[in-house]
This record gives C-alpha cells, structure tokens and sequence, in this order.
C-alpha cells in the first residue's frame, strides 16, 4: 500500500511538469499581448506617459523572467522526486503502466514472483504517467486565472502608488476649489398697451446721473432721456454668464467670489444686451465673502455667518418684491438655528427633519462718502432681523416661514442750503442724500431747496423705509415626484410719515399713505429639473404700492422694474437634458396711481448650469 501510494505521488509530480505545452503557450501569449495593448491604451488616453510604459512593460518581463526560472526550479525538483519514488516502486518489485480508456486511467501491476513480465528501466531514465486532457485543462485554467488576477493586481497597486489619473495626483492645494456657473440666453419682447402716454413717466435715475450728481439743470438737463418709453414696444436678446470659485480655508470656513455679467451701476441685473457693435461686455465681481458654517456633534449647522459681498441671507419664499433674486448684499450677517426634534415640545420628525427656528441678523452700508469729516453720520444704511421657522413632516411636505423688518438709515432726502436759482453751486456733501440708484415708483423730492415749483436738480427719496415682511411657503409633497408649492409675501414700510415728509407742491399733491404689497404665487411639477422630460409651471398676482418697499431693489423684470405695479406672471419650465433646461414667462403689469401704463413682457430664455 505504501509503495502504491508513492506511485500515485509519482504520476501527480510528473502531470505538473507537462502542463506548458503548445495549448498553454498560445494561451500565455494572448494574455501578454492583451496586457500590452491595456498599456498602450493607457498611454493614448494619457493616463500614462510612454516612460512609465516602457518601464512596465520592462519590469514585468524582469518578473516573468524570474518566475520562469523559478518554475523551472520546481519542475527539476519534481521529476527529481518522481524519479525516486518510481525507483523505489521497482525496487518493490512493483510493475507499473498506464492504459487509457473511456472511463480513464488503468493501472496493471504484477507480483514480484512473475519474472517473466518484469522489465528492466535503464538507470538514466525517467518514466511517468499520462495525464487525462480535464486534468490538464484544469490545472491550465487555474495558472491562467492566477497570472490575469497577478497582473491586474500588479497594474492597480502601481496606478495607486503612482496615482494614474486620481485626483490625489493633483497638488493637495487644488482640492479645496470648487469651480461652477450658470449661463442664460434671453429672447425678451416688451409690448406696450394701446392706451399708454408719450412722456408721462419720467426717468429720474438718468436725470440724476446725467446731472453727475451737482444738480446743474435738471429735466432739461437730461434731454430726451428725461422720460422713460410707454410707447415703443422693443426686442432685445440678452445673456447673461456668472462664474463662481468657492475655496476652503480651513475647517468650516470657506471663500466665495462670483464673475457675472451685467450693467455695473445697476445692483439688481446681471443681463448683457447684444447688440454693442462687437464691443465686449463687462465682466464685474458679484460677490466676494468670507462664510463660516458650524455644526454640532449630530452634524447640524447651527450656526452660518457671512461678510463682504454676499448672497442675499434672508428667507423670501421665492418672492421678489422686497429682494431681487440677482441682488447680492454688502455688510456682515449672521444666523443661528435650533433644531427641535422628538424631545422637543414641537415633535413632529418620525420620518422627517423636524421643526428648525431660525434668526438671522445683518447690517449692511448701503452708501458712503469721504467727501469731507463729518458726513459718517450722513452714511446711508440698512439693519436687518428675520426669525423663522422650517419644518419637515413625515409626509415629505415641508413648511417654511419668516418675519422679517428692515430699517434703512438717512435714505429720506435733505435739502441743500443753496438760494433758490443756484442748484448747479451745489456741493457734493449738500447731495448725499440722493439716492445712486432708483427703477422708478417711490415718491420723490427735489434736494435743490429751489422752491419755485419746477422739479430742478437732484432728486431724493420723500420719505423713510422701514419695512415688516412676512414670507410663507408649503411644498406638499403628496403627489411626489409632482410637488405642489403655495407661496405668500406681504409687506409693508411702516416707517411712513407723510407729517414729516419734505414732498414740494410741484410733484403732486396726493401723496396719501401707499405703503403695502404683497404677491401670492402657484408653482406645480417637478422640484428639480434634471432630466429630460422634467417641469413646472406657475403662476401669480403681484400688487406693490409705490412706498410700500424700495424701489432699486425690487424685481428688475416685472413691469421693467420698480414699485407702483399690480399685475399677473404665468411661466413654466421644461428640461431638455441634466443642467440644461427651458424657460418661458409672461409677465403683465400696470401701474396702481397716476397716468395709466401698462406693459406685457414675454420672455424665452435657454438655460445652462455646470
């Protein structure tokens, strides 16, 4: 038995040593030539360079080299071993052959005393047994298996050591950059109503600087500019571009900056006009901020603080009436969150995020001078607190709500001291009072203390702006992914006080208190328009009373911008592809007190994001 057992010892050592044969070797080749061609590839797609190639493909043959010759090694070891154990078989007396047939291999043996069978094996000689095609196919897969999964393993740690195409190849420095924009084209066409005026609106922004702020003549100064167009209807194609470059300087701090397009004396439009005779367009910084977030143990970023030129910090449901959305702030803000979860009294969050209150707080200068010492007090600016609350129930609806008041600071025109007849003597600190920019709608006066009943000079802002905001929003989610958003804003400044207002006769004498405005709006589809096929649609009234709120910063598209407006916006938006998607809008607009004006705006914009 033991002497049988070597034997079968013998035929197993002796199968191992013929397993290169020609089937094999093609096998090898077609596997190293696969392996080549994977590098060649890399090289083409850039990932490496014909170096490290070259340096590959030379040290895996160093390799294969070595792991011949070690195989080589064990083979000689084998037939060694199999040689031993066939000549102690002999020695046993034991006669060995093999015979193959259907059902495999035979094995004949003879007894020690049958001389006449027994066959004598030169000494330099070494016989082993066949070995059947499945064995050796077996033992062929497995060495393939083996070198294919040693080579990728080979190529992945060197790719990783040497950090092929990873973003760890980059310098660490450039990980803390996020670089993003959006891009829109706009087709807009303004359509006047039949029954508008010629000159019945006048456009005080271009009297004022047109008059470069020293109030020489007026109306008259400001030519045929001095009226705003209720007449002519117009077609402009417009684009607007904003780069944006967000950077990580430490742990919970991070700066933002942002490019845009745009007519840099207006802070509420980032849209570039075609049409300037192959002029280039102004490319101006947006906003540039530093922004600190941090967050508790759980995560939860209770606390966000802003300064510089930032994004607007205040919750506003989507309206526009008080803050256009383009419009970016200039000062410090800062808002902390409380988030009330199952242990709070409000617990509403199995399957939710809970009730969030939230404050938000922020002052912001709005117009300074260095003119002379003494104006700081004259520095026009704006204190703002919101408190709010957002709440996620368990259905995926979500409610959202913000009180806000914003009360502005010396924005109420102040008479000069010059004599009547002598407003272009005036200095620059007798007009800081007058506002840099203004769309049109809140009541005016004359800064030039002319009293002689034309509107000569600068004009300033009749009364003060400080303003209550209450915005509301509901996402019911119960048709997801169709979502259904119900949105308010009212507002009101109640910090008119026409007792102390300084309106002259010249400009009207009804000048009764219009200080409210509000907007409700619809919105139905989908949240996010990021695949083909996605949209929404929406629709809203808006009503804004003349010094119910600011007018420079008030939507810049409604009603070509400003406050004394009521009127309807029906639009919709439909995604063509992820990041690019359609917008239509319509928005129809008239004027609330004076001469009858209205204005129907269309607009089809082609909109991209990256």
């Amino acid at each position: 038995m033991r002497n049988n057992k070597q034997l079968i010892a013998a035929v197993a050592l002796s199968g191992l040593i013929g397993v290169a044969h020609a089937g094999e070797k093609e096998e090898l080749l077609k596997l190293r030539n696969t392996t080549v061609n994977l590098i060649k590839q890399l090289v083409k797609q850039g990932i490496l360079t014909d170096k490290m190639a070259e340096d590959m493909i030379k040290q895996a043959e160093v390799d294969a080299a070595k792991q011949v010759a070690d195989s080589k090694a064990l083979d000689t070891k084998a037939a060694a071993s199999a040689s031993a154990a066939s000549a102690a078989a002999a020695a046993a007396g034991v006669a060995t052959g093999a015979a193959v047939g259907k059902e495999g291999v035979g094995v004949v043996t003879a007894t020690a005393g049958s001389a006449a069978s027994r066959e004598a094996v030169p000494a330099d000689e070494v016989r082993v047994a066949y070995v059947p095609d499945f064995v050796k196919d077996e033992i062929r897969q497995q060495v393939r298996t083996e070198l294919r999964d040693q080579v990728v393993d080979d190529v992945l740690q060197k790719a990783k050591t040497e950090q092929w195409g990873l973003p760890n190849a980059l310098p660490e420095w450039t990980k803390r950059f996020k670089l993003s924009g959006d891009m829109r084209l706009r087709e807009q066409s303004n359509f006047m109503a039949d029954y508008n005026q010629a000159n019945s609106f006048i456009n005080w922004q271009t009297i004022n600087s047109q008059n470069n702020f020293n109030g020489a003549n007026g109306i008259s100064g400001a030519g045929a500019n001095a009226f705003m167009n209720t007449t002519q209807n117009r077609n402009m194609a417009r684009e607007r571009f904003r780069l944006s470059i967000d950077a990580e300087v430490a742990n919970g701090l991070d700066a933002g900056i942002r490019l845009a397009t745009g007519n840099t004396p207006n802070p509420v439009s980032t849209n570039q006009s075609l049409g300037n005779t192959g002029a280039q367009y102004q490319f101006a910084l947006d906003r540039a901020f530093l922004r600190y977030n941090a967050f508790d143990n759980n995560k939860f970023n209770w606390l966000t603080a802003m300064a510089g030129r930032t994004p607007n910090p205040f919750f506003t449901a989507g309206s526009e009436v008080v803050w256009d959305e383009d419009l970016s702030f200039e000062g410090a803000s800062a808002t902390v969150r409380n988030k009330l979860g199952s242990k709070g009294d409000l617990s509403d969050d199995i399957g939710g995020k809970g009730p969030v209150v939230y404050a938000t707080a922020g002052i912001f200068p709005m117009q300074t001078s260095n003119l002379i010492s003494g104006l700081s007090a004259r520095d026009k600016w704006m204190f703002g607190g919101q408190t709010g609350l957002e709440w996620g129930f368990d259905n995926q609806d979500t409610l959202q709500f913000g009180g806000a008041y914003y009360d502005y600071q010396n924005l109420k025109a102040v008479l000069n001291r010059t004599g009547a007849g002598l407003c272009a003597n005036n200095t620059g600190d007798q007009n800081q009072s007058a506002p840099q920019f203004m769309q049109g709608g809140n009541s005016l006066v004359s800064i030039c203390n002319a009293n002689d009943g034309t509107p000569n000079g600068l004009v300033g802002l009749a009364t003060d702006y400080k303003i209550l905001d209450i915005n509301m929003l509901y996402d019911l989610a119960v048709f997801s992914p169709i979502h259904v958003k119900f949105s308010a804003d009212y507002a009101k400044n109640v910090g008119f006080n026409p007792n102390k207002s300084v309106v002259l006769a010249n400009y009207g004498t009804d000048y009764a208190g219009k200080t409210n405005a509000w907007q409700v709006k619809v919105d139905f589809g989908w949240g996010k328009l990021n695949t083909l096929g996605n949209w929404n649609l929406f629709t809203g009234y808006r009503y804004v009373e003349r010094d119910a709120v600011l007018d420079a910063y008030t939507d810049s598209d409604f009603h070509n911008g400003g406050t004394n407006v009521k009127g309807w916006m029906l639009g919709g938006n439909y995604a063509l592809v992820k990041n690019v998607w359609l917008t239509g809008r319509w928005l129809s607009g008239d004027v609330i007190t004076g001469p009858r004006y209205g204005l129907d705006i269309m607009q089809l914009d082609l909109n991209t994001r990256f």
